[in-house]
Parts: structure tokens; C-alpha cells; sequence
């Protein structure tokens, strides 16, 4: 027994056990006195001993750990170390592991572990994300995981789904499926829909299945369907904002709800609200009152879609971010009322990022030389993509115009916003055959260097 006990020991106590052994019971210039030595017959000392030096941790986290643990009775837990190592784990990361999860070392190699880290880098785990999976929650690679991937699989969940869903709440890997995955997983289909459409739910709220059914997801759904009518509309809702089953519904909304009827907004503009994006109806109160508050203040009939979208569009950012935005449409000389005015117009203008609001903005003020009011003036402008969609159309009017096919004064706002179909046949199908490069503009792939004149003012 002592001869297995020293096989165990680091290299350093196997020399000293030896000296013990041969009855050399003093200190050399390369030896502690025996006297602090580590007891090697305490398998708490021995715990330690492996704790430290096998898997860095320090003295105190080590001899907390020991109180879990006994090396002893571990058959080879240097084997746990390896199997972590060959799966791309770093020693500082699987320092973390066994700090947070020293049972590890004692699980079962050949049926747990080995197995579940084949099946997790069957999912694309390894190295550093496995590490950042694992610090979540340890506990998986003991776990049956592969029941629950199983029971995922079964129900339409794709191995990336399954991946995503592991990497937000590995927590889930220790619940039971049959009683906890399941019935949510029936009652979701009850509703309408599809398996494919839960595991995209799924996959994008894992939380969800964390609920509980009873006393959560069904008086959620309950008070959705109260609010919203029909079930054709609570499925609509819950689709455009997985999220809402997590909420309380019935305390959040119904506040928010009171503010929009005391303002004079019809119900049917409220249903309507929720499902354009149920989020909006999600914020804070006191946050969503100076929101609507703003809004009437800006002159928007709470019986218009326009007041819908405008509520919408300042209910998805903070208040600080929404001054950003004013401040990025003010550098380019536009006054409040300019703004307050494009806003009016088109609400979902402020939706776009200050970054899009500075390069669209940019753009056409200095490479197309438009005055900043033309764009106030047209909103819709700053809803489009500059690489997709702008840019390339220009591109098309820029080769038209130089070919003296098209008048110089040409509307560009109309041709930036006109639909697809409309500018095909306007600006590409008709010229393609006398200039065949016009298609090669609107692929993007011939470079803009300018309109032969500024645009004129509409």
C-alpha cells in the first residue's frame, strides 16, 4: 500500500518518501526538515499534494477541494488531466475546471467523460470554447449528455442549433428531458408551431426551457392571448420575440398598455404595436411613458401607424443613444426641427446605427455634394445599405450618364428608393444591350468616382 502511495506522489515527495524508506530520517541542503514535510499516509495531504502540483491549484483552493475529493480512491485521476489536454484545454483552464468542479477527477473515464467529450466536439467544442462552455457549468461533462442530445436531435434540433443552445446553458445538460424538455416541447406544439420553428425558438432562448410550465409559459401565454385575441396573434408575437415567454407578462405589459389607452391610442394600434415588435411594449415603464409622452409631444395622432412606428423606433435604444443619433444628423448641419421633421416623416430613420447614420449621411453630402436638407427632407435615404444598394445605383447612373443616356438632373432620391423591379427596368434591363457594363455598375463591381453634377434640390 505505501509502495502505491509513493507511485502517486509527485516525482519530488516519491525522493523523499524514499529516503523515509531506507531510514534516512534527516534533512539535506535539498530537503525539507521531515518535520514539515507532508504527512504521506493522510490521503487528505496526498489530495493536496495532486491538487497543487498536478493541477496548479493554489494551497487554499487545493486543501477546500480535498474535502471533496480523496486521490486515494481514484484509480488514475492523471488520466482526467490528459483527456482535457488532448482536447485542446490549456493548464490555466483546466486549473479552473478542477477548482470549480474538483469531483471531476473522480468521475468515470471510459463512461462518462471520454464519452461526453467526443460527443461535445462532434458539436464543434474544443480548446477555447469548450473552456468557456465548461467554465459555465462544469458539471456537463458528468452528465448523460448523450440523452439530452439525443432528445434535441429527435425533435428537429440541428447539431449547430444543439451547439448554440450547449454554449448559452450548458445548465440544461443536468435536467431531466423527459420531465422537464418534453411537456414545454408538446405545449409549444399545441400552439401552432412547427418542431422546426421550436428549435429555432429554442436554440435562441434556451432559458425557456428552464420555466416552469405551470406557474410561467402558460399564464404568459394565457395573458397574451387576453390581450391580443387570438391565438393566430399570440403565435405571431411570440415568433417576433422568442423572450416574451420569460416575461411577466400581465405586471410589464398592462402598465404599458394603460399608458397608450389613457393617450387615446386605439386597441387596435396596441395589438398592432405588439406584433410589429412585442419589445417595444417590454420597456421599463417609467421609460415608456416618457417615450409616448415624447412622441404626442411631437405632434404624431395616436390613431396613425405613424405613432406606432415612432414609438417602436425609440423604444429599441436608450435615451443616450438616441442623442447620439440627433448629435451624428447634427454635425452635418441639420437644425432640431430638420431632424424632429425626418423623424415625423419616416420614424424608422433613428432606427439605423450612428455609424450607418455617418456613412449614408457622409456620403451623399460629400461624394454626391447633396445638401444635408434634401436628406431631412427624404428620410427614407438612411434606411438603405451604402454597399448593397446605394452605391451600386449610383454606380449605374454615373456609366448612364456619362454615356449621355439619362439626364444629369435625375431624381436621386427617387432612384435610390424606387423598388428594385422599378429600377431594374428603368436604369438596367432597358440600357443592358447598348451598354452591357450597366449590369457590372449594379453588381457593385465598377467603382463610383461621381455624378457629373450635384443633385438638384426636390
Amino acid at each position: 500500500m505505501f509502495r502505491q502511495i509513493c507511485i502517486k506522489l509527485p516525482q519530488q515527495l516519491r525522493r523523499r518518501a524514499s529516503l523515509i524508506c531506507h531510514g534516512h530520517l534527516f534533512s539535506t541542503s535539498s530537503l525539507k526538515p521531515i518535520s514539515e514535510l507532508p504527512n504521506i499516509t493522510d490521503p487528505k495531504s496526498l489530495t493536496v499534494s495532486f491538487l497543487r502540483n498536478s493541477c496548479g491549484l493554489s494551497l487554499e483552493l487545493a486543501a477546500s477541494a480535498s474535502k471533496k475529493l480523496n486521490i486515494e480512491n481514484i484509480e488514475n485521476p492523471s488520466s482526467v488531466l490528459d483527456l482535457l489536454r488532448t482536447h485542446g484545454l490549456t493548464q490555466n483552464q483546466i486549473r479552473h475546471l478542477i477548482s470549480s468542479r474538483p469531483l471531476l477527477l473522480s468521475a468515470d473515464l471510459g463512461k462518462t467523460l471520454r464519452p461526453n467529450m467526443e460527443l461535445f466536439k462532434s458539436l464543434g467544442f474544443s480548446g477555447a470554447n469548450l473552456a468557456k462552455m465548461l467554465s459555465k457549468d462544469p458539471r456537463v461533462l458528468d452528465s448523460d449528455a448523450y440523452t439530452v442530445v439525443e432528445f434535441f436531435r429527435a425533435h428537429g434540433f440541428s447539431d449547430e442549433q444543439i451547439s448554440t443552445l450547449t454554449m448559452k446553458r450548458p445548465l440544461l445538460y443536468i435536467l431531466n428531458t423527459e420531465k422537464i424538455f418534453k411537456p414545454k416541447l408538446e405545449f409549444l406544439k399545441s400552439l401552432g408551431f412547427s418542431y422546426l420553428e421550436i428549435a429555432k425558438l429554442l436554440s435562441a432562448e434556451p432559458y425557456i426551457l428552464e420555466r416552469s410550465l405551470e406557474n410561467q409559459i402558460i399564464p404568459c401565454i394565457q395573458e397574451l392571448r387576453r390581450i391580443l385575441g387570438t391565438d393566430e396573434n399570440v403565435l405571431k408575437a411570440v415568433k417576433a420575440c422568442f423572450s416574451l415567454i420569460e416575461y411577466d407578462v400581465e405586471s410589464v405589459l398592462q402598465a404599458n398598455i394603460s399608458i397608450l389607452v389613457s393617450h387615446g391610442v386605439p386597441n387596435s394600434l396596441v395589438v398592432k404595436i405588439f406584433l410589429m415588435h412585442p419589445r417595444s411594449l417590454l420597456v421599463r415603464t417609467c421609460r415608456f411613458s416618457e417615450i409616448v409622452n415624447e412622441v404626442m409631444k411631437l405632434g404624431f395622432d395616436p390613431n396613425n401607424l405613424l405613432f406606432v412606428l415612432a414609438i417602436r423606433s425609440m423604444a429599441v435604444m436608450s435615451k443616450a443613444l438616441w442623442e447620439k443619433k440627433v448629435e451624428a444628423l447634427r454635425s452635418f448641419g441639420l437644425s432640431k426641427d430638420e431632424i424632429d421633421s425626418a423623424f415625423k416623416s419616416q420614424p424608422m430613420c433613428m432606427v439605423s446605427s450612428v455609424k450607418k447614420i455617418m456613412k449614408v449621411m457622409g456620403f451623399f453630402v460629400n461624394n454626391l455634394k447633396m445638401k444635408p436638407s434634401m436628406i431631412s427632407k427624404n428620410p427614407n435615404l438612411l434606411l438603405h445599405s451604402l454597399e448593397k444598394r446605394i452605391i451600386p445605383r449610383c454606380s449605374v447612373l454615373q456609366l448612364l450618364m456619362s454615356k449621355g443616356l439619362i439626364k444629369e438632373d435625375t431624381n436621386i432620391a427617387s432612384m435610390v428608393t424606387m423598388t428594385e423591379k422599378n429600377f431594374m427596368k428603368r436604369f438596367v434591363s432597358k440600357y443592358q444591350t447598348e451598354v452591357p457594363d450597366v449590369v457590372r455598375a449594379h453588381q457593385g463591381k465598377i467603382e463610383f468616382q461621381g455624378l457629373p453634377v450635384a443633385p438638384m434640390e426636390t
